[in-house]
């Protein structure tokens, strides 16, 4: 007799999990009353790792998880992991990481990364989507119900195109992506189940397998009253989570990289193997696909050890009597990854920055992510933060725990939490001459929407073109292109006159939605951003070095543009007023207005003008032609038969 379901609850009647899609591991979790919990297999493992195996000649799934991991050497070309790094980005940005995987990887349609296996080829979310597909039946014979609603985490710096690519890998594996959720966040969720009796300001350092992200958050409790005599339960991230009162985990600033992790070290030590063995055996030596895959095992397994031993022996049997040999101890490894760790170091300063805080003003470091238990990033983020990292949490599974966390906030289990995210880069539209107008600002609390009003530049303009950007730089040719799109239906009009409202909306998860309205016709255009890939590996972080670096002449460059939209407009309107009244003012105001205009147009056209003087003499310009304007008016009212 088969065992009986116990009663659904009208929750778990249609369960809202939480997941961790990883790039080395992922993991499914619940949340209920008594708190999250990660949902194990079968056999009572929490991880999946994150490895699926495909039929060369049907390109059919043979193994998702350990089988395909274990079996990784036996068939090197047809095993695929670490495919989160390729998420959303474009074939020519994983270039450098090629020679490091035995799969191959092609260009697909818009120039995207994807997987070829035999003569089938396979997009990132398709792949993603594998596994979670797999996390899904997981919870499926957990509940002994459909499952099809989730919350899914990304790294913090995920841009919109990877964002959206996870959302697809949902899809296609049948579930309703409720939110994106940034894994330092949910990694801060699942932190405060388990401190609810202070408010603190803690960094969440999250370094994984494939990504990198720092977050410095907030987070506040609001104390419950108990009755005399009673106590408030015991609270913890794996027990109750009612009683310590409500909960408000607000983001104050986020950096990271989303191209850094332990697929980093990984790669150091098969770049390391690589060249002492050519050196030992010969230059010409080649590393097949089975080499290349049990280098990269050799190398993790290397990584592991290291982690916990001092040194480590090395082996691995090339056939044909060749035996590579050697022991390699920390120190070694050290120095090779310490350029790593400063780039993850770089960000904790960065992120201090942002929030205008610092280090005596964290009052804990959450590590998170299987990359956190190598001993030098430890060492290194206790010396920055000058305090020592917290890592009772458990690093693999807190980002899903905290998922499950929002998951039951989402399905109204959990109502005493409120989590406030950020976006991590800026976002605006083209304006005229090449600038940037920022709509949104970079670590602005999301959900947030943000209204500008903008108008055409020439006469009788009928549509105009919106273009979307995101970055930290002030003029277009610096900053990262998301979309366009085109407002059309305008009613032609002077240039000025219309009035276009553009609207930007991050809902949630993180993702844009841009619209524009023409208020007078009630024409209106819009569109979701869904670029074609992601940033490229360091782009994030150039983006808001060169910001910091060229501040200054961006901001003058941009002031410059302004001024030659407005003096252009502020002529035109001139040289109008002078064509209907000049005959009716004085020779001597008439050169005057016409000095004023010449001055203004010499700075137009001057290459590199005193902004200053510019605005200056623009101002001159506009309160010496007030007798004009009033005089144009007057006319044109008596030519309608307004006065007398």
């Amino acid at each position: 007799m088969s065992q009986a379901t116990p009663p659904a609850s009208a929750a778990q009647a249609d369960p809202i999990v939480g997941i961790d899609l990883g790039t080395t591991n992922s993991l499914v979790a619940w949340c209920d009353e008594r708190g999250p919990r990660i949902i194990p297999d079968a056999l009572g493992r929490s991880l999946l790792p994150s490895v699926v195996r495909f039929n060369r000649g049907t390109g059919d799934v043979e193994a998702v998880g350990q089988e395909a991991r274990t079996e990784a050497v036996r068939f090197p070309r047809e095993t695929v992991f670490s495919v989160k790094r390729l998420m959303g980005r474009g074939r020519d940005d994983v270039d450098a990481e090629l020679a490091y995987l035995p799969y191959e990887v092609v260009r697909g349609e818009n120039d995207t990364a994807r997987v070829r296996v035999g003569e089938r080829v396979f997009s990132p979310p398709e792949v993603s989507a594998i596994i979670l597909a797999k996390l899904r039946e997981r919870a499926e014979a957990h509940f002994g119900r459909p499952v099809r609603r989730a919350v899914i985490t990304v790294p913090a710096y995920f841009d919109d195109a990877q964002r959206q690519a996870t959302r697809d890998a949902g899809r296609i594996a049948g579930l309703e992506v409720l939110r994106i959720v940034n894994e330092p966040t949910a990694a801060a969720l699942a932190y405060n189940l388990d401190q609810r009796h202070a408010d603190a300001t803690v960094a969440v350092f999250d370094l994984g397998g494939g990504t990198f992200d720092v977050s410095i958050l907030r987070l506040q409790h609001a104390p419950t009253e108990t009755k005399p005599g009673e106590v408030a339960p015991a609270t913890g991230a794996s027990g109750g989570n009612s009683g310590g009162g409500g909960s408000i985990d607000q983001v104050l600033a986020t950096a990271g990289d989303t191209h850094l992790g332990g697929d980093d070290v990984d790669q150091m030590l098969i770049a390391l193997f690589q060249g002492e063995i050519q050196k030992q055996f010969g230059a010409g030596l080649a590393f097949p696909p089975a080499t290349l895959q049990a280098l990269r095992t050799l190398a993790e397994a290397t990584k592991i050890r290291l982690s916990e031993n001092e040194s480590g022996a090395v082996e691995i049997d090339l056939g044909g009597g060749r035996l590579y040999k050697r022991t390699i101890t920390r120190g070694e490894l050290e120095a090779m990854i310490a350029p790593w760790v400063e780039r993850t170091i770089d960000c904790c300063r960065r992120v201090l920055r942002s929030a205008k805080l610092g280090p005596g003003d964290i009052q804990r470091v959450v590590m998170v992510g299987g990359s956190t238990r190598i001993p030098l990033v430890r060492r290194r983020v206790a010396e920055v933060f000058g305090s020592e990292p917290y890592t009772a949490l458990n690093h693999d599974e807190v980002v899903a725990l905290g998922a499950a966390v929002q998951a039951s906030i989402l399905a109204g289990i959990n109502r005493d939490m409120l989590l406030l995210d950020v976006i991590p880069l800026s976002l605006g539209i083209e304006t005229m001459g090449g600038a940037v107008a920022k709509l949104i600002v970079a670590n602005s609390t999301i959900p947030c929407r943000a209204r500008e009003n903008f108008s055409t530049y020439v006469d009788g303009q009928t549509s105009v073109m919106i273009h979307v950007l995101q970055g930290e730089r002030e003029l277009v040719k610096d900053c990262r292109s998301l979309g366009r799109f085109e407002l059309k239906g305008v009613p032609p009009m002077p240039a000025g006159l219309p009035k276009i409202e553009v609207t930007f909306l991050v809902d949630a998860n993180g993702i844009l939605n841009v619209s524009a309205i023409e208020k007078r016709s009630e024409k209106s255009a819009g569109i979701q951003i869904v670029p074609n890939h992601g940033l490229s590996r360091d782009e994030v972080r150039q983006i808001e070095a060169q910001s910091l670096a060229h501040a200054r002449e961006d901001m003058t460059a941009h002031r410059l543009i302004d001024l030659r939209n407005q003096a252009r407009l502020d002529i035109r309107a001139i040289e109008r007023q002078l064509a209907k009244v000049g005959d009716a003012i004085d020779a001597e105001y008439r050169d005057q207005v016409a000095a004023s205009v010449a001055k203004v147009k010499g700075f137009v056209d001057a290459a590199a003008p005193d902004a200053d003087a510019f605005a200056k003499a623009l101002t001159e310009m506009d309160h010496g032609t007030v007798r004009l304007a009033e005089t144009a008016i007057r006319k044109t009212l008596q030519d309608e038969g307004l006065t007398g």
